[in-house]
């Protein structure tokens, strides 16, 4: 009976054609999530603002819940994540629930190369935005400092190029966990601490030292309070380059006006 919903909602109803749950149904499983698993029929309050058309307050602070009726084992390590404590304990809604991730009716395939390749511009949405992230004094440029390493350039490529072929780069979610991520100054796992990024990084690289995770300078730009050595040094060469390259310039012009007018001189006294 679940295509009932399309009398009314037509637009919502093509959507999950598109969706995992969709495909799972039409493949025989019958406990694939349809319209009334999430909506109860007879007792559905309103779940967007009627002028924003957003998800309202309250209703993202259940979405978790409503999922947990199929997805009861990632419930439970979202609940105990930062995200998760957040809304569920504060009732902050700031923080991403299930739907900011994987979508509302067309949900896709988590599993998916497409998908992988394509995770830092998802946590990008929120991680980007200064309106949130300053609160919680959080940098901005997770993004920006992500693609300009040699991973981040990669994946970017594969994501833009190729974005069903596998890279081996890492990707958001294999530093920071995916449904279980914890505070990066967490003592237990968090990657604020070298030795805990040291871990991660050796999933990878399993012969780096100590020394190797100490090379990367997170998501932070060089500043006096991050990386001052690294920020001193580019504000030096910020001076230094265009010096020498200015006092190159200034020889060349000023040689090549001598040149002239030595040449211009010895034409006189010839004639």
């Amino acid at each position: 009976m679940y295509e009932t919903c399309k009398e009314c909602h037509e637009d919502k109803y093509e959507l999950t054609q598109d969706s995992i749950h969709q495909r799972a149904f039409e493949a025989g499983n019958t406990n694939a999530a349809i319209c009334s698993d999430c909506h109860e029929p007879h007792t559905q309050g309103r779940l967007t603002g009627q002028t924003s058309g957003q998800l309202t307050s309250s209703a993202r602070v259940h979405v978790p819940q409503t999922c947990a009726q199929c997805h009861s084992t990632v419930y439970d390590q979202y609940q105990d994540s930062v995200h998760g404590k957040a809304l569920t304990e504060e009732n902050n809604t700031d923080v991403p629930t299930c739907t900011d991730c994987h979508g509302v009716h067309n949900i896709q395939d988590p599993t998916t190369i497409s998908f992988h390749n394509s995770t830092p511009a998802l946590c990008a949405r929120c991680h980007t935005d200064p309106s949130i992230m300053d609160k919680y004094g959080i940098s901005t440029n997770v993004l920006d400092s992500y693609v300009a390493d040699f991973h981040g350039t990669t994946v970017k490529l594969f994501e833009e190029q190729y974005p069903d072929q596998p890279t081996n780069k890492p990707v958001c979610t294999d530093c920071h966990g995916i449904h279980s991520i914890i505070k990066v100054s967490d003592p237990q796992g968090g990657i604020a601490l070298r030795e805990n990024l040291l871990d991660k990084c050796r999933r990878c690289h399993p012969g780096a030292t100590a020394n190797f995770s100490a090379a990367w300078m997170s998501h932070y730009e060089p500043s006096p309070e991050h990386y001052p050595i690294v920020y001193y040094v580019n504000l030096f060469y910020k001076f230094f380059i265009p010096t020498v390259l200015g006092g190159m310039a200034f020889f060349v012009v000023t040689d090549v006006y001598r040149r002239f007018v030595n040449r211009r001189k010895g034409r006189k006294q010839a004639s």
